[in-house]
């Protein structure tokens, strides 16, 4: 079974950041040994600011209606997230059972992407989401928007 704790390094030793992480820590057996892997986690932060970009640029985006066999074809916000990080040039090209290429979005993780790349992605995303969605929007028009949402959130 796996226990994530979050760690913080202190005269080469690891201790626990706060008492919840150290509470996790109780179960294990004293002298005993665990496997570990570390990763340097991206800011939270910065990753709950992209989501809010996202569900702003989600909220005013206003497809034609669609409509598949009789059904009418709600937007998807998966989807959406997908694709604006496909537009935003992190995607990659796969292939389906049938021989079919298309673009899949690339994995953004904290595992998968790390900082740099995510803050890079974010300027991306926010290129992608004035030229296509928010055309009337300026950058800091856009800034603003989304940092009252974060404070109201």
């Amino acid at each position: 079974m796996a226990t994530e704790i979050i760690v913080k390094k202190i005269n080469n030793s690891f201790v626990p950041v706060d008492d919840l992480n150290l509470e996790k820590m109780t179960g294990f057996k004293e002298l005993g040994e665990y496997r570990a892997t570390f990763t340097h986690p991206r800011n939270l932060q910065f990753h709950r600011k992209f989501f809010a970009l996202l569900d702003v640029a989600f909220d005013a985006w206003e497809p034609s209606p669609v409509e598949y066999k009789g059904q009418v074809i709600e937007k998807n916000r998966q989807r959406f997230r997908k694709d604006l990080i496909i537009l935003a040039g992190f995607g990659e090209p796969i292939f389906n059972i049938k021989g079919e290429v298309r673009y899949e979005a690339k994995n953004i993780s904290f595992a998968k992407m790390n900082s740099e790349d995510f803050e890079n992605l974010y300027s991306k995303v926010i290129d992608v989401i004035l030229r296509r969605i928010l055309t009337n929007y300026t950058r800091d028009d856009l800034d603003q928007i989304v940092q009252k949402v974060l404070n109201f959130g």
